[in-house]
């Protein structure tokens, strides 16, 4: 969830993207896992290791149990 000040892409041509394509942004800034957070109440997503041709999840997607997990009603 960005801020209305954010954006990936300035003065750029984009492909059309449709609902359930993957977008990869190869460098994110803050948006990485190391400045991840849960702001907004977005549950984190999943980190990716790209090593040549070679893919591995190295972190799943954050679910909304796992987001609620900590709290005590």
């Amino acid at each position: 969830m960005c801020e209305s000040g954010d954006f990936f892409a300035h003065d750029r041509a984009l492909t059309k993207v449709t609902p359930g394509e993957l977008v990869l942004l190869l460098d994110s800034g803050a948006y990485g896992m190391a400045q991840a957070s849960n702001y907004n109440t977005r549950p984190r997503p999943a980190e990716v290791l790209v090593d040549g041709a070679e893919v591995k999840l190295i972190r799943r997607r954050e679910t909304w149990k796992d987001l609620f997990a900590p709290e005590i009603l």
